[in-house]
């Protein structure tokens, strides 16, 4: 039998202490995005990041994992849920590929393996992303996964000299599962 977290194109997997490079990478790439900046960090910093996170407990349903490629072994980008409320029924996620990895179906992919575990193992209702406006290739990639923009917050986020609108995606389990 095939993991649950294997599919054709990734594997989710749990973060490893050599993981810092990939991640070190993944955050050069954001920037050039246009995603928030951060002051620079340290490559002794992604170390000790990617140890501790290798270490850390599970909390609850808040975790992140390493999207790596089947065919070369090569972690290509993250996914991971956070601000789980399970009372509620409601997470949200967020998921991010390497420069040279787009447009191969790693995120679509691991996006559909995550929503899947947390709607039918974890039963949760809802999902919602936040998604910079500007980004049109993640507003598509969610639009063709299922979700419906929800509402736009106008000048929520200030970074690169000014402020920008954020747009609030969101599916629902029983729209999941109609769809995947």
């Amino acid at each position: 039998m095939t993991s649950f977290w294997t599919g054709k194109r990734v594997r989710l997997r749990g973060i490893e202490p050599d993981d810092w490079a990939a991640f070190m990478r993944l955050a050069v790439d954001e920037e050039r995005l246009g995603d928030l900046l951060h002051p620079p960090r340290s490559a002794e910093g992604f170390r000790a990041w990617a140890r501790e996170r290798a270490a850390a407990k599970p909390e609850g349903d808040r975790f992140g994992l390493a999207i790596e490629a089947v065919d070369t072994g090569e972690m290509v980008g993250a996914v991971g849920s956070h601000h789980a409320d399970p009372h509620a029924g409601r997470f949200e996620y967020g998921v991010t590929i390497g420069a040279d990895h787009r447009r191969k179906g790693y995120a679509a992919e691991a996006v559909v393996m995550l929503l899947r575990f947390m709607f039918a193992e974890r039963r949760y209702h809802k999902c919602e992303a936040r998604i910079f406006a500007h980004n049109e290739a993640s507003l598509a990639l969610h639009r063709r996964l299922g979700f419906v923009e929800e509402g736009r917050l106008r000048d929520h986020v200030f970074f690169a000299g000014r402020h920008h609108d954020l747009v609030v995606m969101g599916m629902l389990a029983d729209e999941f599962a109609r769809l995947h």
